[in-house]
């Protein structure tokens, strides 16, 4: 089973490689804004999806990124990140059913005490 480390670092690589596949001019500040983590986190994860050779940095003269670069999925990382697209809405719709049961189950044990409260009022 994979560990709960190993799922959160895969649900960054999606997220990060989602994000850049539709804006690869974004910089690591604004990237790292839009992911809700450190400048350095997002370095340290580019840096690692750059070593699997699924992001490659490219020149281009039009960016914003003041050094002039874009961050551009290779076709390995679009592979990769399709392979994490499926994976992360597997876990999620599992979530959300677990999520629905325990809704159900709090709904249920709500309306239990309630039918107590009022039986024991009379």
């Amino acid at each position: 089973m994979t560990s709960r480390q190993a799922k959160i670092q895969e649900d960054t690589n999606y997220r990060v490689m989602r994000l850049l596949e539709d804006n690869p001019d974004l910089t690591q500040r604004e990237l790292a804004e839009k992911l809700g983590v450190s400048v350095g986190g997002l370095n340290y994860c580019l840096k690692a999806l750059t070593e699997k050779g699924l992001v490659k940095m490219q020149n281009f003269a039009n960016s914003k990124n003041k050094f002039g670069y874009v961050y551009v999925l290779t076709p390995r990382g679009i592979a990769e990140k399709a392979k994490l697209t499926s994976n992360f809405l597997k876990r999620k719709m599992e979530e959300y059913e677990a999520l629905k049961a325990e809704i159900k189950a709090l709904q249920s044990e709500v309306k239990t005490r309630s039918k107590e409260r009022v039986k024991n009022r009379d």
